[in-house]
């Protein structure tokens, strides 16, 4: 991926060929999810963004070392031009999967794998310069002033919260994966999702339009789905609407367990998008099953100890601006005295951190100082 700087950049008499200013330092900040990798070039002296590379996951645990390196490799090609690699001065990255100490074998992979991109790359940095933490890590440092303290919560396709101190992992709640934990991510409401269709389907739930929303997109036939706003769980108990016949119902189960089961659990995710939409529509149990994620999430917070007013940071697809669990997470919060502030993700951080690594420099985010 080619470097994405300023439009006017090109027109700066002081910028090289590329775009990036001739002369000073600079650093590289990683943040390296579940699902991609980005890699930011920025000013060592402002924390400028001047460039991003965007490649495949760099989850520090489940991918192998081998394919994280390519991943890391395209990613810092993208972001840091040929030319400009020797002012590489520090980088930092934040790998989901690298939480706990330097031995941990996340970060142990993460390390390895960037010493090894790093190389390839003929970007020179000093080990002490180089700084290898968790994404979640690095989200938190990528809230304004880039805090040193404070609570970290991160909900997308799973889901954790950390006790963040001195920048660095103190103690961690939740995030132990599809089959163990996760409880309010991505996952779980997707998964929720299916078990209230299901639930519907054999009679032992209440009408929700989710049964006919996950069966279309797992392609059920149309023929065998339930008519949405025209009818009734339980035949013959009163239902004004059209009933859901029983052959319908057990076809439909035929279908849809064996097409969730050909499938990675984590597939499930895929899902939460349609809760977020029936709950918009009015749907209660989909209203119900996001209320009860945010419930999960909160209690993870609640488990961190937190003092009334501290700083909570948090960041993943189902927070933020439009998020799915932002307005629920918010009431479940207020009865802690707590307030989310949202950041998009953690590359941001990444580079302030970076910018730490390198000689102690100020880790101010360059919009502060305009």
């Amino acid at each position: 991926m080619s470097n994405e700087l300023n439009q006017d950049s090109g027109r700066d008499s002081g910028r090289g060929e590329h775009g990036v200013p001739a002369g000073g330092a600079l650093v590289v900040g990683l943040d390296a999810g579940g699902t991609r990798t980005r890699a930011v070039l920025a000013s060592a002296a402002d924390g400028r963004p001047l460039g991003e590379g965007v490649a495949g996951p760099g989850n520090a645990l489940t991918v192998p070392v081998p394919q994280l390196t390519e991943h890391l490799v395209e990613a810092l090609a993208g972001a840091v031009p040929e030319p400009d690699r020797p002012r590489v001065v520090a980088v930092a990255g934040g790998f989901a999967g690298a939480a706990g100490t330097a031995d941990e074998p996340g970060r142990v992979n993460a390390r390895t794998a960037l010493t090894e991109a790093l190389r390839r790359l003929g970007i020179h940095v000093p080990p002490g310069s180089i700084r290898i933490g968790s994404d979640i890590e690095a989200a938190f440092a990528a809230a304004p002033d880039t805090p040193a303290d404070g609570l970290a919560l991160v909900a997308g396709t799973g889901a954790v919260a950390m006790r963040i101190t001195a920048r660095h992992c103190e103690k961690t709640v939740g995030g132990d994966g599809w089959l163990l934990g996760d409880d309010g991510g991505g996952f779980w409401i997707g998964r929720e999702a299916v078990r209230v269709a299901l639930r519907m389907a054999d009679r032992r739930g209440g009408d929700t339009a989710l049964a006919a929303l996950v069966g279309r997109e797992l392609g059920v036939p149309d023929a065998v789905l339930p008519v949405e706003g025209e009818l009734s769980a339980y035949e013959g108990e009163g239902g004004a609407g059209r009933s859901w016949p029983r052959s319908a119902r057990e076809a439909y189960r035929r279908y849809v367990l064996p097409a969730v089961m050909a499938e990675p659990p984590v597939r499930l995710a895929r899902f939460a998008p349609l809760v977020a939409g029936a709950a918009r529509a009015g749907d209660a149990l989909a209203q119900a099953i996001l209320d009860a994620a945010a419930g999960h999430l909160a209690d993870c917070v609640r488990a961190l100890e937190p003092t009334p007013g501290e700083s909570v940071v948090a960041t993943g697809g189902l927070l933020g601006p439009g998020g799915p669990l932002t307005a629920p997470l918010d009431r479940h919060l207020s009865t802690l005295g707590l307030v989310a502030h949202w950041v998009p993700d953690g590359s941001r951080g990444a580079v302030a951190l970076a910018r730490l690594a390198h000689d102690g420099a100020p880790a101010t985010h360059p919009e502060k100082n305009q």
